[in-house]
């Protein structure tokens, strides 16, 4: 019973999406009505509000932290195991995907999975981190990146930890953003995709200013 009641509350947390929070208040476009239409922080940065879009990345990776090191923090008081901790993981990730909160129009996980790996162990995390960061670096395309770590994370968690049920949440994790990702892999083959900072005119013309009258 403990591991539901966990693993439900994972879910809940992971609903809370923090495009949507944060875009209303920085008094901005909602991020599912321009550019990729995607609730995530690399959509709302196309609106031009760098903060909104640093406070959403925050917001969503440590949603994900903090679902994972609850899980943690509380394992031998619950008396569960390893299992729901990797539930945990799984629960808060399909939670940004789909959440409840929001007609299950969420992002595509690419903070959440980050935080949940943090929580996880600092080190994957960190590894994970640094293999996103040198792959946008050299190429602008924060899909390819988040494609690439997200094929290393389980290979970096094996190698640390060897098999264990985390291993198969992190696993999970990637196959579900490789396949939210779907859109930009097509994208990239085909030269469309747009580049990290790229601005796009849908998120001028879904600003909120527009149409007010004077």
């Amino acid at each position: 019973m403990n591991t539901v009641l966990m693993t439900v509350a994972a879910y809940l947390i992971g609903s809370i999406s923090f495009a949507v929070v944060m875009s209303k208040l920085f008094g901005i476009a909602d991020p599912r009505t321009y550019g990729s239409k995607n609730p995530g922080a690399t959509n709302v940065l196309r609106s031009g509000n760098k903060g909104a879009a640093i406070m959403t990345l925050l917001g969503d990776g440590a949603k994900g932290w903090l679902a994972v090191w609850l899980a943690y923090r509380y394992q031998e008081q619950l008396g569960v195991g390893d299992m729901a901790v990797a539930l945990v993981a799984i629960a808060v990730f399909l939670g940004h995907l789909w959440p409840v909160f929001f007609r299950f129009v969420g992002g595509k996980g690419v903070a959440t999975a980050l935080g949940v790996l943090l929580g996880l162990n600092p080190w994957l995390g960190l590894a994970t981190l640094v293999t996103w960061l040198a792959v946008a670096f050299a190429f602008r395309y924060s899909s390819l990146a988040a494609l690439i770590a997200a094929l290393f994370a389980p290979f970096y968690y094996g190698l640390l930890f060897g098999v264990e049920p985390q291993l198969f949440a992190v696993t999970a994790m990637s196959v579900l953003l490789a396949y939210r990702h779907s859109q930009n892999i097509s994208n990239l083959l085909a030269g469309k995709e747009s580049r990290i900072g790229g601005k796009g005119a849908a998120a001028k013309e879904a600003s909120p200013a527009k149409g007010r009258k004077k």
